[in-house]
């Protein structure tokens, strides 16, 4: 997607959920040796804060994400660590890293039969490549976006905005990798989320990310006609339960590759 839609306040709306996958995801990266670490596609700068927990020792932490308001989110929230706006496709480095953190940004890259392995060549020895991937185009929020955004009088708008990268499996990642690293971890978890506000809560949660390429190409009355639509279909499939909550499920799925 070329244009910058990415809102880094309406992403970090939900970042005590968002944290929950990269946080499982760093404590399982095995390196120990640490001086050079990448966050690609790191957002607002969550995931990168993490990261430097996890890794308090290494001598360089640096960031890299193609949206310029998400790279203003991450320098104001952690000044002494550099962040430059670089899409990961185009991305050159001709150093080598001990820890590569990809946190749910690797979906939205093609590719990925020639990406992993690249990725890979960037690590040094026994270093780690560790990526986390939402897996839920198949879940209703995602089924339901496609329908509204077919069957509206923006259908031309968003004919293409229902194409996304396909999603591969664990046994398809294993296949590629398992000859490319010296150890691989690969699993699958569901998060199930408890959200205040109902099913608006749901749709603000993805407005964030997944409603992001159907509503960008929108007019204001457009996007409001569309999210009344989407927000409807949302209430037939989520319950709100008696404490006012609605639970959101979310699986992901998680990669950790040592070269």
């Amino acid at each position: 997607m070329k244009e910058d839609t990415w809102s880094a306040s309406q992403y970090i709306k939900f970042e005590q959920e968002r944290n929950r996958p990269v946080i499982d995801l760093i404590n399982q990266i095995p390196t120990n040796e640490v001086n050079k670490v990448i966050d690609i596609g790191c957002g607002p700068g969550n995931s990168t804060e993490l990261l430097t927990a996890r890794f308090p020792k290494a001598k360089s932490i640096s960031g890299i994400d193609s949206s310029a308001d998400m790279i203003k989110a991450a320098r104001e929230r952690m000044p002494d660590v550099h962040f430059k706006i670089s899409d990961i496709t185009k991305w050159k480095e001709e150093s080598l890293y001990d820890v590569i953190l990809a946190n749910a940004s690797l979906q939205w890259v093609p590719d990925h039969k020639v990406l992993f392995p690249s990725l890979i060549q960037k690590l040094n020895k026994n270093g780690s490549l560790a990526v986390q991937m939402p897996d839920n185009l198949n879940e209703p929020t995602h089924v339901l976006m496609r329908k509204i955004a077919s069957g509206g009088t923006w259908a031309d708008k968003l004919k293409d905005r229902s194409k996304r990268n396909k999603r591969e499996s664990a046994e398809w990642y294993y296949q590629l990798l398992k000859d490319k690293a010296s150890t691989l971890n690969i699993w699958r978890t569901t998060y199930f989320h408890p959200l205040c506000g109902g099913h608006e809560a749901i749709v603000e949660w993805l407005k964030g990310t997944g409603l992001r390429p159907f509503l960008a190409p929108l007019d204001q009355n457009e996007k409001s006609v569309f999210l009344e639509k989407y927000t409807a279909e949302i209430a037939k499939v989520y319950p709100v339960y008696d404490n006012g909550n609605v639970l959101l499920p979310f699986p992901r799925l998680f990669i950790v590759a040592t070269r």
